[in-house]
């Protein structure tokens, strides 16, 4: 008997340190050395890097800080911490002892004289009081609520990383949408000037046709060129507001709150300097999606040993104290009741169900695991893309830089000779279209210069990490 009062407690004790399931195993992906326009040197933490300084424009600096925490999306994210929190404190409290007390009091009596004595007292009135509490400790034999927790922390881990993805999409969203604001003012700056280039034209026409030199088919053809030229500059008007109006969506503002501010203009974002983009191996650890789709992971592989534990005998400690106390005229008493003792609650047959749980849990891990696997290989393709595409952006701005100069000489020149009379209008005509062209095409290719350098710092996962919360460890008591 003295045997098995020593060998129950450690069984128990061995029993509770038993923790079915699998154990978690970071994934591995093989990936290339380096990028196919980049070095083979590894990268700093970029994810604190505020890239977006490289504009060089102070307008955008303070959007971005003004918007920071003030992103509708971020908030989101935030608030989804403070959820996973109290997550984690739900799925460790089920693995603690659970107590409960409760109390009641009575009074009863009746009214008759017949029940009073001489003095008068009332020998009908009785008071009850009762007191009580229970308790239960569901032995955590199999690891179940170990596991619970462990994948809820896995899980706060994860909405820290969503944090970092609001964010970066929010980086992303704003930079773009300032780089097209000012093309469209830049766009529609340039045809405010080539609308007066092409009023000169017609001032031109004008005055060689009364020197008998030019036909009324000559001023009607200056005359719809520079009509087409007006009828171009609503386009970029409404551009740039619909631009400036998301801008103030995006930092949690009515539309149109900071259209005055960016009315007055600036030069169009141009990068200052050049991104150092790592290798594949630095996104595992700098891009925050990568990170909270293996932290999901994680939790998903912990909710399996969830699973298997309810495969098992369960263990459950309980007791319960009840106490009474009545107090009547005549007499007074109480009474006292205790019950302490074990439950086990062994799965017999249920059809398959527990069993169909675990595999429904290993096969929503296995998903889990390829969902990484597809985040890690579309973060390295954006990082190729962007690489190329910013690379071949600096080559054509560079050209059409050189394209712009030649229409420019080439629209003196054609007027030169059309002032006299070695050239027909038409030459000057088309020497307008070339040039507006080019400078038009010279500003939209600035534009996706600018915007392939923000998708280049995002797809490395640049800045992403700037104000996010530091992660805290929830408490379980």
């Amino acid at each position: 008997m003295k045997t098995l009062k020593v060998l129950l407690p450690l069984s128990l004790l061995l029993l509770s340190g038993c923790v079915v399931g699998p154990d978690y195993q970071k994934p591995d992906e093989a990936l290339p050395a380096k990028f196919s326009q980049g070095g083979h040197a590894s990268s700093d933490n970029v994810t604190l890097n505020p890239w977006w300084e490289a504009f060089r424009d102070t307008r955008l600096n303070a959007l971005v800080a003004q918007g920071m925490n003030e992103n509708l999306d971020v908030q989101q994210a935030l608030e989804r911490i403070v959820e996973a929190r109290a997550n984690v404190i739900v799925a460790g409290a089920g693995g603690l002892p659970q107590i409960n007390a409760g109390g009641a009091a009575t009074a009863q009596g009746s009214d008759g004289s017949y029940l009073r004595d001489s003095t008068g007292r009332d020998h009908s009135q009785t008071k009850t009081l009762n007191a009580g509490g229970d308790a239960s400790w569901l032995i955590d034999l199999f690891g179940q609520y170990r596991r619970a927790k462990e994948s809820a922390e896995a899980s706060l881990d994860a909405s820290y990383d969503n944090v970092n993805v609001a964010r970066l999409a929010y980086l992303s969203d704003l930079t773009t949408s300032y780089i097209e604001a000012r093309y469209n003012q830049e766009a529609l700056a340039l045809q405010r000037k080539n609308l007066e280039s092409r009023r000169e034209t017609l001032k031109l026409t004008n005055d060689i046709k009364a020197a008998g030199a030019a036909s009324s088919l000559d001023v009607v053809q200056a005359e719809g060129l520079v009509n087409t030229t007006l009828a171009e500059l609503p386009g970029y008007e409404t551009g740039f507001n619909q631009a400036a109006n998301h801008i103030a969506t995006l930092l949690g503002l009515p539309a149109t709150s900071v259209t005055a501010s960016l009315i007055k203009g600036a030069a169009q974002p141009w990068p200052r300097y050049n991104t150092k983009v790592g290798i594949p191996a630095d996104l595992i650890r700098n891009r925050p999606d990568i990170r909270s789709a293996e932290r999901l992971l994680a939790a998903q592989t912990a909710a399996i040993g969830v699973a298997e534990a309810q495969l098992y005998p369960s263990l459950s400690l309980g007791g319960t104290i009840d106490a009474t106390r009545t107090i009547a005229s005549a007499a007074t008493g109480g009474t006292g009741a205790w019950s302490f003792g074990p439950s086990l609650s062994i799965p017999v047959f249920n059809g398959g169900r527990l069993k169909a749980n675990v595999e429904i849990e290993k096969s929503a891990a296995q998903q889990q695991y390829l969902t990484w696997k597809a985040t890690v290989l579309n973060a390295v393709e954006e990082v190729e893309n962007a690489l190329i595409a910013l690379r071949k952006n600096y080559e054509t701005v560079a050209a059409l830089r050189k394209v712009v100069d030649s229409y420019e000489q080439a629209l003196s020149l054609a007027r030169e000779s059309y002032r006299g009379g070695a050239t027909s209008l038409l030459d000057v005509l088309d020497a307008e279209r070339n040039l507006a062209a080019s400078r038009v095409t010279l500003a939209a290719s600035i534009r996706n210069l600018a915007s392939n350098y923000v998708a280049l710092n995002i797809a490395i996962g640049g800045g992403s990490a700037i104000q996010t919360p530091t992660r805290e460890v929830a408490a379980t008591q």
